[in-house]
């Protein structure tokens, strides 16, 4: 099903970004025993933009869309997440280009891993630890916005206990 917010905004100097309204990801995390939390990552498929990195599940926002409503509906596109399991904890507009487009990443929690199921976007969906983030090949936008969300988890895992 394709929403009115599917197509490429351009910037002056050619970068482009997918999402006529914005787009936004879903970064969904629970507790661990062996680390501070895991997070949902996504492989992303060769044939998408960026692909063969890690990033969120998440995509383009349509117009009638607020950010959260485009990251829990991207989640069970993308690796079959109801909202219903999860928790909205925060969001934050993690990428702004100079055309006014934003991705924003939505933070939400759920009390244990969940089973995912991929679709054609994903080569693969893991559950990771936030540890272990930084030694995947992250999407570039990403890797720029996950030392401040990391530091949004540490802040979310420590008011948990």
């Amino acid at each position: 099903m394709r929403g009115d917010g599917d197509g490429w905004v351009f910037d002056a100097d050619g970068s482009r970004y997918w999402g006529r309204h914005g787009a936004a990801g879903l970064l969904l995390y629970t507790p661990s025993e062996t680390s501070s939390v895991l997070v949902l990552l996504q492989h992303r498929a060769v044939w998408s933009h960026q692909g063969g990195t890690w990033a969120l599940p998440g995509g383009a926002r349509d117009s009638h869309e607020s950010a959260v409503d485009t990251a829990v509906r991207e989640a069970d596109e993308e690796a079959g997440i109801a909202d219903a399991e999860l928790t909205v904890r925060d969001e934050l507009v993690t990428h702004r280009a100079p055309s006014g487009w934003t991705y924003t990443t939505v933070i939400a929690e759920v009390a244990a891993p969940l089973a995912t199921t991929a679709n054609l976007e994903s080569v693969e969906l893991r559950w990771v630890s936030a540890d272990e983030v930084g030694d995947l090949a992250l999407h570039p936008a990403f890797a720029v916005s996950w030392p401040e969300l990391r530091s949004k988890l540490s802040a979310f895992s420590q008011s948990d206990t």
